[in-house]
């Protein structure tokens, strides 16, 4: 599939406009973004000029997210939509074939990105796999293709020239600006990659879980072993036998600790560690749903990871 997409407007009820920023020039495009990183990239590449308006603000699920109508009529309204791809919003994919008339660039799609498949680094403990499959929630599929690739900075670099094109190509008059923008976002990035990889290269023979396996393109860059993740039902929690299987499982994966995220409740993960005798991480926060969003967002996340996994495998591996 190309990663550019043009789609027909087929529908769009009268609602009240987004409130959006201001930008700095009626010829500046109008943009939206879909989740926290990628609107902290296209932030720093549109700089000054303007600032793309983001659909899962702060606290918000890429999950079970639901558009308002000011929402539709900012994507009715976009003259480009940037975001990671159907794989991480199938929700998004539906509302963009019904209402954008503008340009799509979905960054999975982007022949410069490098992708992977999930549990490359380890398989599902699984705790109620049922139940997550029943549930019924619009959440990414977890086999295929791994959607978290801005978990990867050499992504998140590739992706900045694409986005400075494709405001270029509607913003000609200012094609300089974005591409200068794009080059400086591209230095801070490599930056903070360095200054990341020095700081969890100590730590590359401890072995973590995570709770959920969205950590592979983290782990991968920097050289970290995932021995698996806890798949959950979104509605239910295990019941004794499975949460007996898990608590050998982990007991028997020898891990270093195991890490709660930021949008699911941390008591299976608490209870989980505490009978496999592992140390608890702080919850990490994959998409940056408890970050303030910006320009500043993807480095904060990026730091925000590799901050939680060495509070917790610098403190030793007893609980």
């Amino acid at each position: 599939m190309r990663y550019i997409i043009s789609f027909l407007l087929t529908s769009l009820a009268a609602t009240a406009p987004i409130t959006a920023p201001a930008t700095a020039s009626a010829e500046v495009p109008r943009v939206v973004t879909d989740i926290p990183p990628v609107h902290a990239l296209v932030a720093q590449v549109m700089g000054d000029l303007g600032s793309p308006a983001l659909l899962l603000a702060k606290g918000a699920s890429e999950h079970d997210f639901q558009l308002r109508p000011s929402q539709a009529q900012a994507l009715a309204e976009a003259q480009l939509v940037v975001w990671i791809g159907p794989e991480l919003t199938p929700w998004l994919d539906r509302a963009l074939r019904g209402l954008t008339t503008g340009t799509s660039l979905a960054l999975l799609d982007a022949p410069e990105t490098e992708t992977r498949a999930f549990s490359a680094d380890g398989a599902h403990m699984e705790a109620d796999h049922d139940g997550h499959d029943d549930h019924g929630h619009d959440g990414h599929d977890h086999s295929g293709t791994d959607p978290h690739a801005w978990l990867d900075p050499d992504n998140a670099r590739h992706w900045l020239p694409l986005v400075a094109a494709e405001l270029s190509r509607l913003d000609p008059a200012n094609a300089a600006t974005y591409a200068a923008n794009a080059k400086a976002a591209d230095a801070r990035i490599a930056a903070l990659d360095t200054r990341l990889a020095a700081q969890l290269a100590p730590y590359s023979d401890r072995p973590i879980v995570a709770y959920h396996d969205a950590y592979g393109y983290f782990s991968a860059h920097y050289g970290l072993k995932i021995l698996g993740s806890i798949a959950l039902g979104d509605a239910t929690a295990p019941g004794a036998a499975k949460l007996s299987a898990l608590t050998d499982a982990l007991a028997a994966g020898q891990a270093a600790c195991l890490f709660p995220e930021a949008q699911h409740d941390p008591a299976l993960a608490e209870q989980l560690a505490s009978g496999a005798g592992l140390r608890l991480g702080p919850a990490l926060d994959p998409v940056g749903s408890t970050l303030e969003p910006g320009p500043a967002a993807y480095a904060a996340l990026l730091t925000a990871l590799a901050d939680g996994m060495t509070t917790c495998l610098g403190a030793g591996s007893g609980p």
